[in-house]
């Protein structure tokens, strides 16, 4: 047949996946590592390194006492949300030492989700201005974690004094259908909005 080859190639064209960078980003304790594990397709890369009693003093423990591991440069992840679209999942450190790789991070990021801890909300603004400050669309995901205070998005959403166009949702990071509609949050938070604002040039 005449056109059958054409006819092959466009079907081939047709099931090759768009690729999408999404940040997964929040302060020290939060989940980060854990909600890229839960819905990580590979296993997931992670650089994370035991406490030592020498961080103590710029760790802030409080609220997340039994926690004795920290990423120090990203977690990594790839999540397949169907045949036309692929998610590479980068996840920041928390602490405020590590802050100079989050711009590297960013480039290129279509959108972030920033998880939420309600024992620890204020841990979430450094993040939430990051974004806002670059124009980048994120999505707050409130973690609930277990014996923890569980409050209506809503309610976050005045406590972080979001604008009403950010999504914000509840989540457990440790379940592999929750981290994914979180992720499907993003994505479509992001495509309706799009960058807001150009990424400041490096100097």
């Amino acid at each position: 047949m005449a056109f059958g080859r054409s006819d092959r190639r466009r079907r081939t064209a047709a099931v090759e996946p768009v690729t999408l960078k999404i940040l997964v980003a929040g302060g020290f304790g939060v989940g980060k590592t854990t909600l890229v594990g839960a819905v990580s397709e590979i296993k997931p890369l992670r650089t994370e390194e035991r406490l030592t009693e020498a961080g103590r003093p710029v760790d802030d423990l409080d609220g997340v006492e039994a926690k004795t591991t920290t990423t120090v440069a990203m977690d990594f992840g790839r999540i397949t949300l169907h045949d036309e679209l692929v998610l590479y999942l980068f996840g920041t450190p928390g602490q405020d030492r590590f802050w100079f790789l989050w711009d590297e991070l960013a480039r290129g990021a279509l959108g972030a989700v920033v998880l939420a801890d309600t024992r620890r909300l204020a841990e979430s603004f450094a993040a939430i201005d990051y974004f806002e400050r670059r124009g980048l669309p994120f999505t707050v995901a409130v973690n609930c974690f277990d014996g923890a205070d569980r409050y209506p998005p809503e309610a976050v959403r005045d406590a972080l004094d979001l604008d009403p166009h950010i999504p914000v949702m509840l989540c457990d990071a440790r379940e592999r259908g929750s981290a994914r509609d979180v992720l499907v949050a993003v994505v479509e938070h992001a495509m309706q909005n799009g960058p807001r604002r150009r990424e400041p040039a490096l100097p």
